[in-house]
């Protein structure tokens, strides 16, 4: 019984591979794809003709490299923020009592189901009267406070997994609190950190709405925005190139993720060692 199971489970996992992967398949098939072919009725993921040419005409025809520029300062600028706002935050969060914990975890789920079509409009007004309305800063600004409730949420939640006999005994030995949290505390919420990092950085980077309403200067167009540009006036799509800006787009979340993933499982060895 257990040897007929054991492949049932890994065609199970395959299939769900494919299902999750098929989608970033097709996309790469469509940006090595003509407009002919992408246009026409027949369905196949191998491309009949290989045309690179769709890479080049994404990177020169709209500015692809500046605006992805661009949406990089803003997401690691916006996931540094968070985390360094968020990791004390949630720390005070996690071992508060009382109302106003709750009032804090009342205020993150709140601001998660609040929809952003309603504050778009005086956040705009806002940034306008400081001067930021359409400048990175703001967008910046607007990212940071955008993923911090979530992130909150995340960090207050791995701090409430750390024993709080941990820091005791760091006290009883004579550390004082900033020493208790900085070798006892810290340590053990690197996972949690690199974790919220991850999320932070590919939130920032994949936000459409926020940047499209606050930001008016083609030179400060960050890679969603740009990405838009390939559709034409009257609704023609250059699919081909748009693939491939796609693709690009792609690129550094993933790459990010990959480099963040082998801390994040060294954190979490660590922590369950020092645990």
């Amino acid at each position: 019984m257990r040897w007929s199971v054991r492949p049932a489970q890994y065609l199970a996992l395959v299939l769900y591979l494919l299902f999750l992967g098929f989608p970033l398949l097709w996309l790469i098939s469509a940006s090595v794809k003509s407009s002919a072919e992408l246009n026409s009725l027949s369905v196949n993921l191998i491309p009949s003709e290989w045309h690179w040419d769709n890479y080049g005409e994404a990177l020169s025809r709209q500015g692809l490299l500046h605006s992805a520029f661009n949406s990089l300062l803003v997401a690691l600028a916006s996931t540094v923020l968070a985390i360094l706002i968020s990791v004390p935050a949630a720390y005070v969060l996690a071992r508060l009592k009382g109302k106003l914990r709750i009032a804090g975890v009342t205020w993150i789920l709140v601001s998660q189901v609040f929809p952003v079509v309603l504050v778009i409009l005086p956040l705009f007004l806002v940034l306008r009267t400081l001067g930021l309305a359409d400048s990175l800063v703001g967008l910046t600004l607007v990212h940071t406070t955008y993923i911090l409730p979530f992130a909150l949420w995340m960090l207050q939640g791995y701090v409430a997994a750390i024993p709080v006999d941990l820091e005791e005994a760091g006290a009883m030995d004579g550390a004082n609190r900033f020493t208790v949290l900085r070798t006892i505390v810290f340590p053990l919420l690197a996972p949690g950190v690199v974790a919220t990092a991850m999320f932070s950085f590919v939130s920032s980077w994949n936000e459409f709405f926020f940047a499209l309403v606050l930001l008016q200067s083609p030179e400060n167009y960050t890679l969603p925005i740009t990405l838009t540009m390939f559709i034409g006036g009257e609704g023609k799509v250059a699919l081909g190139p748009l693939a491939a800006g796609a693709v690009l787009a792609a690129i550094p979340s993933i790459a990010f993720f990959s480099l963040l993933r082998k801390k994040l499982t060294g954190g979490l060895m660590a922590g369950a060692v020092k645990g």
